[in-house]
């Protein structure tokens, strides 16, 4: 019979009441309004904890970002010491992340704007043109946008008189020159503004909601922590009125709210990629059935600390994100080429393909018990993990995307010490890649500053007491179990784990 979760309204004062119900372990109230609120609790952290356990939608296969051509960008503009990218740039590093954007065309007189509208013009379309100064955030404020030109001559006049309205209400403004750019044409979509803010308690946060010139009358925003999947983008989007708006409505068509929602994903990855962003703001974001479009972008950044530690992760973020920076091949005595990469919470199938190929006696060496059942909530306690105080890496065959082994590390509440873990698929043992996956995880442990390495290993696991003897673990009985060896490998005191004896 399943316990189920009892509590009582007791009215009025009464201390005997009282201690007969904490002596039976009974929560109690003395209002029916504190012990619902009091029952809500429970309800909230089994709704949070039925969240974490789902298993995201896995991001497109092809959805590969130009981070070190990202990082060039921000990294330019950093050395000319300024704090905005510029619109051409700002449209550069949304293309390096495949987010959706209107070209932009950099003109710096009026004749070049006019020769750079004539192809748009030529196909029916309208022109915006834009003052282009690195003091000059705000362009609305000295009339420096000039929207639904038709003609060539109208755009070379609308620049003419930009250069004279940035000289006269700011004379000491340096103009790069304008921006020309075709006007987006979208009668059914939802302008929405997307994008990235700095807090001061919690770092980078990724911002989304109504979008348009009156986006800070309408205050429609919600927030949230990056790194992001899909899922918890797509309940970003509904914390807002407009996501109302993003269904179907009269002879409006549903608007693309996964295209949206994988737009905030990849702007979290960008933060992730990037630390120097400190500001990016995508408004308008047009959202209709056939996608998205990023019309205009801002982008504020900054130096980063020079003293931030390597493999740390980013310096400022709430949540350590994915580590890109691990992901890296591998290659075997045998010549074989393998593809590691730090555990996904979208993993769960990898992982059940993985299982069925572990004989029984592999998965009790590893678990030290029988295991019959691979379900959802053990395969999501294996795959969604907290990249601040554990790290899991997974062995993939790059041929055909099998997975091969994984190794994993979890340090202690004082990041101290780290218990690992490692299972190979039983095909494949012997070829050197547990070997491999061992010293990658030590490599980890000492770059995460964690002193010590530990782990628990049957004492009739011969193969993997040979291995880490050989690694230099030192090997001791388990005084709570004869049957298990405890083996410490002090790796603050280590050279570097490539140079551990092959």
């Amino acid at each position: 019979m399943r316990r189920k979760p009892v509590f009582a309204v007791w009215l009025g004062e009464d201390a005997a009441a009282a201690r007969a119900f904490e002596g039976a372990d009974i929560p109690h109230f003395s209002t029916e309004a504190e012990a619902v609120r009091g029952f809500m609790h429970l309800v909230r952290y089994r709704e949070a904890q039925n969240d974490l356990m789902e298993t995201p939608d896995s991001l497109p296969q092809d959805f590969a970002p130009d981070v070190e051509g990202a990082r060039k960008i921000v990294a330019g503009a950093l050395r000319e010491g300024r704090g905005w990218l510029d619109p051409i740039e700002a449209n550069r590093l949304l293309q390096a992340y495949a987010v959706p954007v209107a070209p932009v065309t950099l003109a710096e007189t009026a004749d070049a704007a006019a020769a750079a509208a004539r192809p748009i013009l030529a196909e029916g379309g309208t022109v915006a043109v834009k003052i282009l100064s690195p003091d000059i955030i705000h362009k609305s404020d000295i009339g420096g946008v000039r929207l639904d030109l038709t003609s060539e001559e109208a755009v070379r006049k609308a620049a003419v008189d930009i250069f004279a309205r940035a000289a006269r209400l700011k004379p000491g403004a340096r103009v790069t020159g304008v921006t020309v750019q075709a006007m987006v044409r979208r009668a059914k979509a939802r302008e929405l503004i997307a994008g990235l803010a700095d807090d001061p308690t919690f770092g980078p946060v990724v911002v989304f909601g109504r979008g348009g010139t009156a986006v800070e009358v309408i205050n429609d925003k919600a927030l949230a922590l990056p790194p992001l999947d899909l899922t918890l983008a797509r309940d970003l989007i509904a914390r807002t009125r407009v996501s109302r708006i993003l269904k179907a409505y009269r002879d409006v068509p549903m608007a693309d709210e996964p295209a949206v929602a994988l737009v905030l994903v990849k702007l979290a990855q960008m933060a992730a990629d990037i630390p120097e962003i400190r500001e990016l703001d995508i408004n308008p974001l047009l959202a209709d059935e056939t996608g998205v479009m990023a019309v205009d972008a801002r982008v504020a950044v900054a130096a980063e600390s020079a003293d931030r530690r390597p493999g740390a992760g980013h310096p400022r973020f709430a949540v350590r994100p994915y580590p890109t920076e691990w992901e890296r091949h591998l290659g075997l005595p045998n010549g074989r080429r393998v593809f590691v990469r730090p555990v996904r919470p979208e993993d769960e199938e990898l992982f059940l393909a993985f299982a069925r190929r572990v004989t029984a006696h592999d998965l009790r060496l590893r678990f030290f018990a029988p295991i019959r059942d691979f379900s959802h909530a053990f395969l999501a306690r294996l795959i969604q993990i907290d990249y601040a105080r554990a790290i899991a890496f997974v062995a993939i065959d790059p041929e055909n995307g099998e997975m091969m082994g994984v190794v994993r590390l979890h340090a202690d509440a004082n990041h101290r010490t780290g218990e690992y873990a490692i299972l190979m698929r039983s095909d494949l043992k012997g070829m050197g890649l547990g070997w491999e996956l061992m010293k990658l995880m030590i490599e980890w442990a000492q770059a995460d500053g964690l002193q010590v390495v530990e782990g628990q290993v049957l004492r009739e696991n011969t193969v993997m007491l040979a291995v880490v003897q050989k690694l230099g673990f030192a090997i001791r009985p388990d005084p709570a179990d004869p049957d298990i060896l405890v083996v410490t490998l002090p790796v603050a005191e280590m050279g570097e784990p490539e140079r551990l004896i092959a």
